[in-house]
């Protein structure tokens, strides 16, 4: 099973998700500087973070982007192929169901079953 890695710059704001995050899931959630994808069910990114990382993404699938909703910033989200995009305006709680979703699409709740654990998402 992997962890939930949150990379946002704002560490208030990256702190302020990883508690909801923990209250959601048991799901290990983790503040990052650099995400570890190897590591990761899911890694929640803002456009700084994003931008760092070199192309093309290994698992675009696992990132839950936060950015600005301009067409500029949604167009480089929609050719790296990442499927879950959120904009900065968006309450924490939106970004929490996207994250769990994601953890869902990934295979992490079935895997937490399937090792007799109990899957709370």
């Amino acid at each position: 099973m992997g962890s939930i890695q949150v990379a946002l710059s704002d560490t208030a704001k990256a702190d302020a998700l990883r508690v909801l995050l923990a209250r959601s899931t048991q799901v290990p959630v983790l503040c990052a500087e650099s995400p570890d994808f190897a590591a990761a069910c899911v890694v929640v990114m803002d456009a700084a973070r994003f931008g760092s990382l070199p192309r093309p993404l290994t698992h675009p699938e696992r990132i839950v982007l936060i950015t600005r909703n301009d067409p500029g910033h949604l167009k480089e989200a929609w050719e790296a192929g990442v499927h879950s995009v959120l904009s900065e305006q968006d309450p924490l709680n939106t970004v929490v169901l996207a994250v769990l979703a994601t953890c869902l699409r990934s295979g992490t709740a079935r895997q937490n079953q399937d090792t007799g654990g109990r899957a709370r998402m």
